[in-house]
């Protein structure tokens, strides 16, 4: 059966069956999604079979099982599971945060039918009017401050296991830095002993995050920030794992996508700072998980353009790059930062 006809046969076992599906261009997401316009209620058509083709990391699987596994397993990857977005949809609302509903799935055909929230982005409406960017800013800190309020373990919720983001996960990610960035990007393939320098390094940094005991969406920016007449809803959570709270800050402040002022930036990163349990400790985190995050992003863009084709994430390299030299003149990334202004001082000068 082909894709469209997989779907057209689940939407006939829903009040959908009927409705008009209008594809939505995609991004970076391997997840596909339809408007369903004549429904019973505003609605979209997610896709996530191709997606479900990469297992999820077993929950049990130590380190060296994770790196024989490989990569997904190594950064503890849902596989983008249907059932992991239904978990975390789910805990994410008994936190009060706004997230499009799940109303009908199957997960054996990875399709599900989920509320529509519609398509005003907080970005696009920042763009509109500028003077509105740190009021909706603030709103989101609120929205992180849900997430961060209560410490929680890793475990079972929903009938999904959400892992750690552990010192694993964060350091394979920031390999693709050297593994994709500097390679195809900047030309530089560096020999073994500098990849094991830099691996060290990187050791060294991230053994001061503090402990992982905060929900994380990980992919928090103004983009997946929906305006609703609710207030601010939250899409693309289905990685959500438990990590430290300031890396969603920083994910949020330090966007791929859009410059955040500088003034917007420093007032919300005070809220952070001021709303945490530790604030020394959340600086640090903050830090630390910024320079880790910039550079998995300008691997992963480096990787979507010459791997999979999408020469459009080139014009966000200049600013990711602008990031991570400010995130690395921080004192907690001496150690990282040290090592590339010896083996890539292209990304540190």
């Amino acid at each position: 059966m082909t894709p469209e006809a997989e779907r057209k046969a689940f939407l006939a076992t829903t009040p959908w069956r009927d409705a008009e599906i209008v594809p939505i261009p995609a991004d970076a997401s391997v997840r596909e999604y339809a408007r369903l316009v004549g429904g019973p209620s505003a609605a979209m058509l997610m896709d996530a079979e191709a997606a479900a083709k990469t297992p999820p990391c077993p929950p049990d699987a130590d380190e060296e099982e994770r790196k024989r596994l490989g990569y997904p397993a190594m950064v503890r990857s849902s596989g983008s599971a249907l059932l992991a977005f239904e978990a975390a949809s789910k805990v994410l609302a008994e936190r009060g945060v706004i997230v499009p509903e799940v109303c009908v799935s199957d997960h054996g055909r990875g399709l599900a039918v989920i509320e529509d929230l519609g398509a005003r982005m907080m970005r696009d409406a920042i763009e509109h009017r500028p003077d509105t960017e740190l009021s909706f800013y603030k709103e989101a800190a609120a929205v992180l401050e849900k997430l961060r309020g209560n410490p929680v373990e890793p475990g079972e919720r929903h009938a999904w296991p959400f892992q750690t983001y552990d010192r694993l996960a964060y350091r394979a990610e920031a390999a693709l830095l050297e593994e994709w960035y500097l390679p195809r990007v900047l030309g530089l393939r560096l020999p073994n002993e500098d990849v094991a320098r830099l691996g060290e390094a990187w050791d060294d940094v991230l053994s001061g995050l503090s402990k992982a005991d905060r929900l994380v969406h990980r992919d928090f920016h103004a983009e997946n920030l929906l305006l609703t007449d609710r207030g601010i809803a939250v899409i693309d959570f289905q990685d959500m794992m438990v990590g430290q709270a300031a890396y969603d800050w920083a994910s949020l402040l330090e966007d791929a996508r859009r410059d955040v002022s500088p003034e917007v930036r420093d007032a919300v990163y005070a809220l952070g700072v001021q709303g945490a349990e530790d604030p020394e400790a959340f600086e640090r985190d903050y830090a630390i998980l910024a320079a880790q995050r910039n550079a998995k992003i300008l691997g992963i863009f480096a990787r979507l353009i010459h791997r999979d084709g999408k020469p459009k994430y080139e014009r966000f390299i200049p600013r990711v790059a602008a990031l991570l030299k400010a995130d690395l003149a921080r004192e907690p990334l001496r150690p990282v930062a040290e090592v590339l202004r010896v083996v890539a001082p292209e990304i540190v000068e």
